[in-house]
């Protein structure tokens, strides 16, 4: 029992950790003018599909991550499996600042043929975190 507890409060604290890197990061975007974000933006761009520039398929972030964010997903080109997006299942999502923007850079790059705006990044981070 007591080592159940233990391992609850440690959860706990990984997922506060989580979230306070969100908060950060959130912040950090509405200090570049950004804002308000939200979860429903979020989720619209997550499945919007886009054409790639290598001459691919179109793809959208939910071609790899799918819409379960609770759910591991798949990269369309490698097959390699991806960890769950929702910090709620998966919390060292969110929690370093600055793998989170490395990953956003490759991504969105790879995704959406450009960079994402600090307005984009605040809105996925709302849809990320609430699953």
């Amino acid at each position: 029992m007591k080592t159940m507890i233990t391992l609850g409060i440690a959860g706990l604290l990984v997922a506060s950790m989580a979230f306070g890197s969100a908060v950060n990061l959130i912040e950090d975007y509405r200090n570049a003018g950004a804002g308000p974000f939200s979860q429903s933006e979020g989720r619209s761009a997550w499945i919007q599909q886009h054409q790639s520039s290598d001459g691919g398929d179109a793809r959208s972030c939910s071609s790899c991550h799918g819409t379960d964010l609770t759910q591991p997903g798949r990269h369309i080109k490698t097959g390699k499996p991806i960890e769950p997006m929702a910090p709620s299942v998966n919390p060292a999502r969110l929690t370093d600042p600055k793998k989170v923007e490395k990953w956003f850079r490759r991504n969105c790059r790879w995704t959406l043929g450009r960079e994402c705006s600090p307005q984009e990044k605040g809105d996925f981070i709302r849809y990320i975190s609430k699953p």
